[in-house]
């Protein structure tokens, strides 16, 4: 019973560090998304209310937000 507990303890670490890996890849992913959004927006001649600016923006915003929450889960 004793080593369940221990491959049960290293499982959860794996899949806890491969959870904020994940997290983290992803939120990378959106933030460069939301920033490409932008970026074509602005080069389409689109103002800064254009609907890509807008939504762009919102999805760098919530990447860069997810970025600094898992920054907290390495601690």
């Amino acid at each position: 019973m004793g080593g369940r507990t221990v491959g049960s303890r290293d499982y959860h670490t794996s899949v806890q560090r491969a959870y904020l890996a994940s997290t983290r890849v992803l939120s990378l992913l959106l933030l460069l998304v939301g920033v490409a959004m932008v970026a074509s927006a602005l080069a389409r001649g689109g103002g800064v209310l254009a609907l890509g600016v807008i939504v762009g923006t919102m999805f760098a915003l919530v990447g860069a937000g997810r970025l600094w929450l898992a920054r907290a889960g390495r601690r």
